[in-house]
């Protein structure tokens, strides 16, 4: 969220202070991310340390805290997990949030610098090595297995009935409501039509925005808080659409990626259901956040760029999810 939490950030810190056994001497609040229930800080200490601090109001998936760790043990080594504080446990409670502190990577994201020839290799070489791994039944247990059951839909109705009468949203629904409809159409086609792919881990959001990377140096991987048992091609999406990040795959790209990945078909069904699906869940969150009468004036605005963006690429006579 690009808005603050309300609250106290010197207890807060104190927190922080006390679970890590870490010595604050700064908590830098960085406007990070679209989940409404989840915020993002640096975190300095007095011998020069940086971490990186994930608060969440309610509780973290349990694979959200279990899966990082497991697949750094298992030779994932691009994977960002969560520190755990000297006393054990996952994370740590802060009135009605979770805590959960991690190593802090210099660099940021690729979202807006794109990626060099070296790191779409790697790209490639991590998502081969996490969909390789084989999770334990106790990591199986925590992790959603895809039903192809989109929540989204249903969402867009309610969230449209108020953006239509919404001074703020109206007239954005007035232009794209039809074509967002239609989108809703098209996720329930394909998902009776998609075929039935063999499951493996897929982190469910690895576009550009969330590899971070100082330069040409070695990719980080965060952000893992909704993975999933699913086809290969959930996270195979992100690689190939045109949607996510400022410099997408080409044909160069797309061959570079598969020096690190191997050979790949990914099945073209399974890529437009995934590419459909998460734009009208991105259009459902952004109503939602709009919507919300706490919601800050620069955070609206975000927010509508965003949607924007994203309606417009669905009414394009040429959009083929």
């Amino acid at each position: 969220m690009i808005d603050k939490p309300g609250i106290d950030e010197r207890l807060l810190a104190a927190e922080v202070a006390a679970a890590w056994a870490v010595d604050v001497t700064d908590l830098v609040f960085l406007p990070l991310g679209l989940d409404g229930r989840a915020w993002a800080y640096r975190v300095d200490t007095s011998d020069g340390g940086r971490y990186f601090l994930k608060l969440r109001h309610g509780e973290f998936t349990p694979a959200a805290v279990l899966l990082p760790g497991f697949l750094r043990a298992h030779g994932v080594r691009h994977v960002v997990a969560p520190i755990d504080p000297p006393d054990g446990g996952a994370g740590r409670g802060f009135g009605d949030h979770r805590l959960l502190l991690y190593p802090f990577h210099d660099g940021g994201s690729l979202w807006g610098h794109g990626l060099t020839d070296r790191q779409w290799i790697e790209y490639g070489e991590f998502l081969r090595r996490l969909h390789a791994v084989t999770p334990t039944a106790d990591v199986a247990a925590v992790l959603p297995v895809e039903t192809y059951r989109s929540s989204a839909g249903e969402r867009l109705r309610v969230l449209g009935e108020q953006a239509a009468a919404s001074e703020t949203l109206s007239a954005f629904w007035g232009r794209y409501g039809a074509a967002l409809h239609r989108l809703s159409e098209t996720v329930d086609d394909l998902a009776a039509r998609v075929p039935r792919g063999r499951h493996v881990i897929c982190h469910a959001d690895i576009h550009p925005g969330n590899l971070i990377a100082d330069g040409d140096g070695p990719l980080h991987v965060v952000d893992w808080d909704a993975p999933i048992l699913a086809p290969r091609e959930r996270d195979l999406m992100f690689v190939h659409s045109q949607d996510f990040g400022d410099h997408p795959i080409n044909a160069r790209r797309a061959e570079l990626f598969r020096r690190g990945y191997g050979p790949l078909e990914p099945d073209p069904t399974l890529l437009s259901y995934y590419r459909a699906e998460r734009h009208l869940d991105d259009v459902a969150v952004f109503l939602d956040s709009i919507l919300n009468s706490r919601a800050s004036p620069e955070s609206r605005a975000n927010d509508l760029h965003w949607l924007t963006r994203i309606a417009e690429t669905v009414a394009d006579p040429g959009y083929a999810a």
